[in-house]
């Protein structure tokens, strides 16, 4: 599946769901994340509205305003998936950044943070083949939106919170390419 063509919102939410389950959950690359999940306090939000990042930076900030008004039982982090638009790595980098400043701009500096997914997503200083940059690989361009306060809670149930990136490398690293590959979690960029 090429991320150049138009991608329905629900085949989107979709892949973005078997990613979660298959890569993030059942290798474990983010600990956090299957309390959530089962607990059903996820939203999946698609940017399907067009491929223009100023219509994806105004969902963005939507998804935040809801987001910091819902209760954390019901809602406690928003993947939200572009999957038509930034394509292009470098340009959902910058875009990422426009966004942290933006998001701070609104207030929401210490109460919500903002991670990045990219199909080709890439380390700075990593070869684009690295297998390291599969921790940051999702099928779609996705923000994602979590709660400072939940990070904090979950980092220190968590003995070695620190340690994470480095259990992921070496997870991916035994895992391969091949056991990437196998995994079939959409788009992510060749690894061999």
């Amino acid at each position: 599946m090429s991320i150049a063509a138009t991608i329905p919102g629900t085949q989107a939410e979709a892949d973005t769901r078997h990613w979660l389950e298959r890569a993030v959950i059942g290798l474990n690359l983010c600990p956090f994340a299957k309390a959530v999940h089962v607990k059903g306090q996820i939203r999946y939000a698609v940017y399907s509205a067009g491929n223009d990042d100023a219509g994806l930076m105004e969902a963005l900030m939507h998804e935040a305003a809801v987001l910091a008004k819902c209760a954390p039982s019901e809602r406690d982090t928003t993947l939200l998936i572009a999957p038509n638009t930034l394509v292009n790595f470098l340009d959902f980098n910058d875009f990422t950044q426009r966004a942290e400043r933006r998001l701070a701009r609104a207030g929401f500096d210490g109460e919500l943070q903002l991670a990045s997914f990219h199909p080709r997503f890439e380390f700075a200083g990593a070869a684009p083949d690295d297998i390291a940059n599969a921790t940051n690989r999702a099928p779609y361009p996705t923000l994602h939106l979590l709660r400072e306060e939940s990070v904090s809670r979950a980092v220190d149930a968590f003995p070695e919170a620190d340690a994470i990136f480095e259990r992921n490398i070496e997870t991916l690293t035994t895992l391969g390419a091949e056991g990437w590959a196998a995994l079939d979690v959409g788009p992510g960029g060749s690894f061999r």
